[in-house]
């Protein structure tokens, strides 16, 4: 049987954009027999701080401010050569059996093309394609100037990138994480940086050459999934994976606290990563247990309290306790979890929200039924058209979830969080006040990202009488929300969010919502399209150094332009009307389509702590 090449794969789909470079070759379901030796292989786990030379300067065009402003081919910043590794070892018989079963099933039981949100060639097109890793690469500015609060720190966002070209279905959840980092220096460019996150899952699969661990979200589906499922049982059993050591993908976002910067994904713990302040590197610490306090995983989406300097978390998972929260010190030390048996059904929370004196949890009708995969040939996690959404409100300092309550919000499923807060009306009844967009085809969800639509809404809470009312903010489909990290958990006029295109996570504009213009029905003040075929990502936003006003920052993001295969960073002025942008820089190479970001400022930089 012949194996589908790179090549042949985009003759098949002409949509596909190129690869960065070379990769390992996605498989045909009729081949999946069939090995091929990889391209290249990475190069060995890097040392804790890796000591780098410094990025080969590139000299940067002339600058200007004009928007039709681009640069040639030949102006472009050349990436370093990648160097080429030995192809890795042979299978071993027990992988060669196990990877012979996998062929089978993705043959003759569950071929990709049957479900075309989980067949790689619709799943890894265009600018959703893995790309290589890039090392610290220069990049010139050829609009504006970076300003100066952002200089010396980086942007950095994660997303997945699958490390093997899939054999079987894949979802775009289930892509190694990558991390595409840019330090701006004082000179006035910036070095991009693309590295995965070395997790033990990538480390197995890089060693075996293979894909070795199930794909968790494409690959268990009815009775194909429990034959995967005991596929996977046998990889354990012989020894080529321990999930004990984690099965994470680390893909989806960063936190920065207690001077650890932290890649994210909440199927498993956290990862420590390093960004070199001086030459943009990222390095791997290694996965992090907080001195064997934190077990099995962690949210996503931590919220940091910039005025205590805390961090609030929680995890969810399948079994009892279906949720559990914690925090993290000032320190950066775990404190007690506290489990909330009050959730009686596994439940896909992803994120939540904090205020000065309250955690609040989104109980959302995306729910985990492992038996439906059994009796009913679907999908583990899946909709409940039948369950009422709710919000669990629990004092942040609770020790336990006794003075946990729950209010019921029909058909308001929270994917993300905007923030919170409490506010006291003139006859003294306190309100809790959340904001957050409402994912109205949440039975598509994770089925078909092409057809996810979310409206932002403020959601208030009589906590004196119980009564629940909520208002529209925008009828656009918004999603991604971010603010000034110092207002979490407290009273903010303004949120930035993506203008989601098809499918999800490609993003075609921000937009920018002033809370204080609720009556009207419609909170938009300010907007930016990225223009035909152009899309980003979420926007982060950057305050200015010194600001006392809200809005006073910089939004930033990556952008692709899928006519000329050409990726950009933007900064746009965030209290402009239309949102202006005031600098980009042309990079190297192409930045896929990914999840969340963050920035790390110079003094964050410089205060990352070593990890023993």
């Amino acid at each position: 049987m012949e194996a589908l090449t790179t090549s042949s794969y985009h003759s098949i789909n002409p949509s596909n954009r190129k690869l960065r470079s070379k990769r390992s070759p996605l498989i045909s379901v009729s081949a999946v027999l069939t090995r091929e030796k990889p391209a290249a292989a990475p190069s060995p786990r890097p040392s804790k701080y890796p000591t780098q030379t410094a990025p080969e300067k590139v000299p940067a065009p002339e600058k200007t401010n004009d928007a039709s402003s681009r640069t040639s081919a030949a102006t472009r910043p050349k990436a370093r050569p990648r160097p080429t590794m030995p192809p890795a070892a042979p299978l071993s018989l027990p992988m060669a059996f196990c990877n012979a079963l996998e062929g089978v099933i993705n043959t003759f039981v569950d071929p990709p093309a049957l479900r075309p949100s989980v067949d790689p060639r619709n799943v890894l097109s265009d600018n959703f394609a893995p790309v290589d890793e890039l090392p610290p690469t220069r990049c010139p500015v050829i609009r504006g100037s970076i300003p100066p609060c952002l200089v010396g720190g980086t942007y950095i966002r994660n997303g997945p990138n699958p490390q093997h070209l899939p054999r079987g279905p894949h979802h775009l959840f289930d892509g190694d994480g990558m991390l595409h980092s840019l330090l701006f220096s004082a000179d006035g460019d910036a070095t991009l940086c693309s590295r995965y996150v070395q997790t033990y899952r990538y480390l197995t699969e890089r060693d075996a050459g293979t894909a070795v661990m199930p794909n968790v979200f494409g690959a268990f589906h009815g009775i194909a999934g429990m034959a995967r499922g005991a596929v996977t049982a046998a990889r354990v059993l012989t020894g080529q994976m321990n999930p004990i050591q984690g099965v994470g993908l680390a893909n989806t976002s960063l936190v920065f606290f207690a001077g650890g910067l932290y890649a994210l994904g909440e199927s498993d713990l956290p990862y420590a990563v390093h960004v070199d302040p001086v030459t943009g590197e990222i390095s791997t610490i290694g996965r992090q247990d907080f001195s064997g306090r934190l077990m099995m995983g962690m949210t996503a989406h931590p919220k940091k309290d910039s005025v205590t300097g805390e961090t609030f978390a929680f995890r969810y998972g399948p079994v009892p306790p279906f949720l559990t929260y914690f925090r993290f010190d000032p320190a950066g030390n775990k404190l007690a979890d506290v489990p909330i048996f009050s959730v009686q059904q596994p439940s896909f929370m992803h994120d939540f929200a904090i205020t000065e004196n309250y955690a609040v949890f989104g109980d959302i009708q995306v729910v985990m039924k492992p038996m439906d995969m059994v009796f009913g040939n679907r999908a583990p996690v899946g909709s409940d058209q039948g369950k009422v959404p709710r919000l669990g409100v629990l004092p942040r300092y609770a020790t336990n979830e006794s003075e946990i309550r729950w209010f019921d919000v029909p058909g308001f499923n929270m994917m993300h969080s905007v923030n919170a807060w409490e506010e006291e009306s003139a006859n003294g009844e306190k309100y809790l006040v959340l904001v957050g967009p409402n994912v109205l085809s949440i039975e598509h969800m994770l089925d078909d990202l092409n057809l996810v639509h979310s409206n932002v809404e403020m959601v208030r809470i009589n906590l004196n009488t119980g009564v629940v009312s909520r208002k529209p903010l925008s009828a656009a489909n918004l999603d991604f929300p971010v603010i000034h990290p110092g207002y979490v958990g407290r009273k903010n006029r303004y949120a930035y969010l993506a203008s989601m295109a098809n499918p999800m996570p490609k993003v075609s504009g921000v937009v920018k919502l002033d809370f204080s213009r609720i009556d009207t029905g419609n909170c938009v003040v300010a907007s930016r399209d990225f223009g035909p075929r152009c899309y980003g990502g979420e926007p982060f936003f950057v305050p200015n150094d010194g600001s006392e006003e809200e809005d006073d920052g910089y939004l930033v993001s990556y952008v692709h332009n899928e006519e000329t295969d050409e990726s950009t960073f933007v900064v746009m002025d965030a209290r402009s009307p239309t949102l202006e942008i005031v600098a980009e820089v042309l990079l190297p190479d192409r930045v896929p389509y990914g999840f969340h970001g963050l920035f790390v400022s110079k003094a964050e930089l410089l205060s990352q702590r070593p990890f023993s």
